[in-house]
């Protein structure tokens, strides 16, 4: 018995007060911002620097993830957003609504990764529709993991805020 009360006390299962939590945190958003679309971000750098094969190799890998991103969308689109919202309304209920942690933590995860997803498939629907290529569309990448980082950026602070009340308020009790 002093050995699973030893256990539980080193692995803390409160999300906003374990540092597993924060690692998530910070590879969720790391990972998102360094794949625009599907491509590693250093591609787009290395087409606009080098240009040549290294453009070409941009364009290809933008478009089979464009065209994949938009199948999905256009096949499985309203069925997506369905199971979406019911899973982030029940993350949000049960975890503000009845004050379970891990759901709170899920929900601070989820929700500015749905926006994220939802940008995704607007800038792939621009891509393809415009036939965007070469400086425009490394700017439109750009500018795609720009906001993806705001966003992030936004969800980190909020996260964190929320994170260290939560924390305050479990110590005062």
């Amino acid at each position: 018995m002093d050995w699973y009360r030893i256990v539980l006390e080193t692995i803390d299962m409160r999300s906003f007060s374990n540092m597993w939590f924060w690692i998530a945190l910070a590879v969720v958003w790391s990972t998102a911002s360094h794949w625009v679309l599907g491509v590693p971000f250093d591609m787009v750098m290395r087409a606009r620097r080098h240009g040549g094969q290294a453009e070409r190799d941009l364009e290809d890998m933008v478009r089979i993830n464009v065209n994949r991103i938009l199948f999905i969308t256009e096949e499985a689109g309203v069925w997506g957003v369905a199971l979406a919202s019911a899973l982030l309304s029940m993350l949000a209920v049960s975890g503000f609504g009845y004050a379970v942690e891990l759901s709170q933590a899920l929900f601070l995860l989820a929700f500015p990764m749905s926006l994220v997803g939802l940008m995704s498939i607007g800038t792939a629907a621009r891509i393809r529709d415009e036939g965007l290529s070469g400086e425009v569309l490394r700017r439109k990448l750009a500018s795609h993991r720009f906001w993806v980082q705001v966003i992030g950026l936004i969800s980190i602070l909020v996260t964190a805020l929320w994170g260290m009340a939560q924390n305050m308020s479990f110590t005062a009790l």
